[in-house]
This record gives C-alpha cells, sequence and structure tokens, in this order.
C-alpha cells in the first residue's frame, strides 16, 4: 500500500519500493491523505530520478526546518525555535537548502524588533539575540547535513557578547527587601529564592510531590529545568522555614497567592515598588538567583560545587562569579615581593 495509516490518530505513511528492492517506509509529516499522496509521489519521482541518472535531490530549508522543529518538541526554548524558525522561513521559505551562504544567512539577520511603549518603536537587537538566531540556522544546517541533504554546512561566524551582568545585593539589603512585600506569599518566594537559586519558573512550578520535608530536599524535573535536566535542591534552614510556613495552603502547589490560587508569575507591580524604594537601582528578580550564587562563592564555595547547586550546564557559566573570591591565591600573593623587608627565613 503506497500510502497508510498506523492508526487513526497518526500521520500518513509512504511504503515504496526502489527497482533496486530497497524498501522505505517514513512519515509524511501529515494528516492530509492528499498531501501524504503528493508527498509519495514526490519521493518516488526523486528515487527514480537518483536510481536511474544518478541525480542527488534537492532537498528545501522548509524540510529541515520542519525535522528541527520536530526534534525539538517538549524543550523549553521550544517557542523561541519557532519565532526563529518563522522568520527565517520568511527569507529562506522555499530555497533549496544547498544553495543557502553563509553571507546570505548574515545578510539576513534580524537587526531590530519592535517595542511597544505609547508609540511602536524599532530597538536594535543585542549581539546574544543575534547569536540566538544564528545557533538555530545553525541547528538547522547540522541536521539537512546529518540526513546527507547538504555536502557542506556554511561557517557560521558569532557576534561578540557584551559582558554577563551580574547584580547582586548584601544580605542587609536582602532582609530590606523581603520586609518590603506586603503579602506573604511574595515573601515566601523571594525568601526561597534567595536561600536555594532556584529559578522563578522553577519555583513557582514546585509541587509537593516535588519536596521531601524529612530529607530536606526539593527536585526540579526535567521538563521544568532550564537545561531540561532534573536535580535535587538542599534546603537550608531559610528554605525549610519558607516550606513550613506554606504547608497547608493547596494540596499541589508548594507556592500560592494568600488567596490560595496559583501563579504564573511573581507580582512585578510589588518586586518593582520594593526595589524602587530602597533605592536598588537596577535590580530584577533573577538578580535573587545571582544574589545567591555570589554569596555562595563568598562564602568559599567551590564553584564545581555551586555548578551542580545551581543546575548550570557547564563550569563556564559559573566562571562569571569567581571574581567574588580570591582566597585561594591569598597563599600565593606574597611569593613574588620587591618593596617589603626579606625576611630571616628569607635571606637564609
Amino acid at each position: 500500500m503506497p500510502i497508510y495509516k498506523k492508526s487513526k490518530s497518526s500521520f500518513w505513511w509512504i511504503d515504496i519500493r526502489t527497482s533496486g528492492g530497497e524498501r522505505v517506509r517514513r512519515s509524511t509529516g501529515t494528516y492530509d491523505k492528499r498531501q501524504a499522496q503528493e508527498y509519495h509521489d514526490k519521493v518516488k519521482a526523486e528515487l527514480w530520478r537518483l536510481d536511474k541518472l544518478g541525480e542527488q535531490p534537492e532537498f528545501s530549508f522548509d524540510q529541515a526546518a520542519l525535522k528541527v522543529l520536530r526534534l525539538s518538541e517538549g524543550q523549553k526554548d521550544y517557542k523561541t525555535k519557532i519565532r526563529h524558525i518563522k522568520y527565517w522561513r520568511s527569507c529562506f521559505g522555499g530555497r533549496a537548502i544547498s544553495s543557502l551562504t553563509s553571507d546570505e544567512i548574515f545578510n539576513n539577520l534580524p537587526t531590530h524588533r519592535l517595542v511597544k511603549s505609547g508609540k511602536s518603536k524599532a530597538q536594535p537587537l543585542a549581539a546574544a539575540t543575534k547569536n540566538r538566531y544564528l545557533a538555530t540556522m545553525s541547528r538547522i544546517l547540522h541536521i539537512a547535513y546529518d540526513e546527507n541533504w547538504l555536502q557542506k554546512i556554511p561557517k557560521l561566524g558569532k557576534f561578540k557578547e557584551a559582558d554577563v551582568r551580574i547584580r547582586w545585593i548584601t544580605r542587609e539589603q536582602a532582609q530590606l527587601l523581603i520586609n518590603q512585600f506586603q503579602t506573604e506569599w511574595m515573601r515566601n518566594v523571594c525568601s526561597f529564592a534567595l536561600s536555594t537559586g532556584a529559578r522563578m519558573s522553577e519555583i513557582l512550578s514546585l509541587e509537593w510531590s516535588q519536596v521531601d520535608i524529612g530529607k530536606k530536599l526539593c527536585w526540579v524535573t526535567g521538563d521544568k529545568a532550564k537545561s531540561g535536566k532534573s536535580r535535587p535542591i538542599p534546603l537550608n534552614s531559610d528554605a525549610m522555614s519558607v516550606i513550613w510556613s506554606c504547608l497547608g495552603k493547596n494540596k499541589k502547589w508548594v507556592f500560592v497567592r494568600d488567596t490560595g490560587t496559583h501563579p504564573k508569575e511573581i507580582n512585578r507591580k510589588s518586586f518593582n515598588s520594593a526595589v524602587k524604594k530602597l533605592r536598588l537601582g537596577d535590580f530584577h528578580f533573577h538578580d535573587l538567583r545571582h544574589t545567591w550564587a555570589s554569596w555562595h562563592v563568598q562564602s568559599g564555595t567551590p564553584l564545581m560545587v555551586l555548578k551542580e547547586l545551581g543546575g548550570w550546564e557547564t563550569l563556564e557559566m559559573v566562571k562569571k562569579y569567581a571574581h567574588l573570591d580570591a582566597s585561594h591565591l591569598e597563599m600565593h600573593a606574597n611569593s613574588v615581593t620587591f618593596w617589603s623587608p626579606i625576611s630571616k627565613t628569607e635571606a637564609a
């Protein structure tokens, strides 16, 4: 049967035998029978031309982009990939993937984004944002290469990104910030962030099934972690105090509003008001995580340990905090001096 379904709810599949006896079975990626038949006819024609004329079939940018989207399903940045691919299709849709060049890709990079603030205006894209667009394109090209749709991958460079911004506050400032919040749930969420380094999405999605009070642990599951990997979060005394105060307020969610409803994000108006009142300047919720990491480094926590505690994928991501502690260099500082008097031991 040239096209068929494995089940009523599945995509249509094709089943073709080449003149050499090779059997080709693959999903069409569509529920539409007419589209599936067109795909079958196209593949059959390409196989014939390859077999009889030795012609390599041309694959489109759209085919490679669609495959990337299928492979990315379930990933936390899936919506971002959709946005990137939608943009790249507006540039290269319908083109053969093999026809793309490095210069074309760079020349078609987005340069601005619209910002709505009274009147919509365009703002230049940051180097980091451009690099994310390039990363998605690079993924498309590598998938095409793995499928033998490309003989060579166009080399894509990378824009130099600004130094990583690290904003943190002192323990005294943190206490003042927490005391500014009028609602208990905001105090709890921010206190938990400062004591665990967990991200906003990890905190607000935390369920009681992910908490073990006896072991003083909670878990971030892979589907909610930025890295896509599960990790345990040890709970110190401050975090445990927050957990105890949240008990009994909701059967499923750990953090709920004072009304008992589950929030999807923090009360930004309340947070920004507290920051403004304390004159903390450019300080955002995610900076609570930076603050937690900074306190750890200043207290002597090894970077490899901090990497595991915070769920960073690579050590490079943690090295941005390394300058906050130089205790491991102190013992070597006096190895070379020229002004201080030489001790008797050194003279001997």
